[in-house]
């Protein structure tokens, strides 16, 4: 199976022109896989949260925490459902057509686009500046916590580390959509200029024709990706033992019980505040 596309410049010379849309239908079914694959495998995992003995000495010893603990604020969570608006419209515009949809996508594609590029430049502002920018990061330090939850996955009652304010696959998740979404974000920009749009002279000799394969490229396998992840995000949203998290991103909070059951309270830092009020992770305006 071709992965790439080639086709001759006017010049005669071979370039690169696109990826093979057959890595949309690998994509497709790796993210259905997988979510068929995980479902299966936890029914027989051991969930990770503390057991109700340890959360109930914790909550007895921690009773200054509120009952309700925000973990995001209202700006991050209508970024994260613009950004989510703004990704199916890209996905469906890109691919409906390829499944043999005929509309006229064209459109909808780059004003779809428009909006991801600003909401994401937005959040990257958001999160330096206002929001504990760390926190949902991966490094050496999240080793011995990594070891943890492996052997806790294999049954083994280990002592190690709960995740701070985000759970360690929060934090690979976002790695990934970080690297896919700016390289479809960056190489969608460039490609504005070869559509017809109220916002620029269309101009495709702005880049040489090699340039424009790698551009291209680079945008596909960004959006045959994002298929993958996409799915596998949605998957994640509707478990049933994730839904305490998808609620936080509609709600803006979790229970003092849900904080406990899953966090470790010296790396997630709520400060004292009263119960009738949501507390805010250190480092939070």
């Amino acid at each position: 199976m071709d992965l790439l596309t080639w086709g001759r410049s006017p010049w005669g010379e071979w370039v690169l022109t696109h990826v093979s849309w057959n890595l949309f239908w690998a994509s497709l079914y790796a993210g259905i896989l997988f979510f068929l694959a995980h479902a299966s495998y936890m029914l027989f995992s051991a969930h990770r949260k503390r057991p109700s003995a340890e959360t109930d000495r914790l909550e007895a010893a921690r009773k200054d925490l509120p009952e309700k603990i925000e973990r995001h604020n209202l700006t991050a969570r209508l970024f994260h459902w613009v950004m989510a608006a703004s990704m199916f419209v890209l996905l469906f515009t890109a691919f409906l057509p390829i499944a043999g949809v005929r509309f006229p996508w064209v459109q909808w594609h780059w004003m779809a686009g428009l909006v991801l590029i600003a909401a994401i430049a937005f959040h990257i502002i958001h999160a330096s500046f206002f929001l504990d920018f760390w926190s949902i990061w991966v490094g050496p330090k999240d080793i011995p916590e990594f070891k943890a939850e492996i052997l806790r996955e294999f049954g083994h009652d280990v002592p190690g580390p709960k995740s701070g304010k985000y759970p360690l696959g929060n934090r690979l998740y976002h790695l990934a959509i970080v690297i896919t979404g700016l390289a479809v974000s960056i190489s969608g920009a460039f490609m504005l200029v070869r559509v017809r749009t109220p916002l620029f002279v269309r101009n495709p000799y702005l880049l040489r024709d090699f340039t424009w394969g790698v551009t291209y490229v680079t945008h596909g396998l960004a959006g045959t990706g994002l298929v993958g992840l996409v799915i596998a995000h949605v998957y994640f949203a509707v478990r049933p033992d994730k839904w305490w998290i998808t609620k936080s991103m509609i709600l803006g909070w979790i229970t003092r019980r849900q904080y406990l059951e899953h966090h470790e309270p010296s790396r997630w830092v709520v400060g004292r505040q009263s119960s009738s009020s949501a507390a805010k992770p250190a480092g939070q305006a």
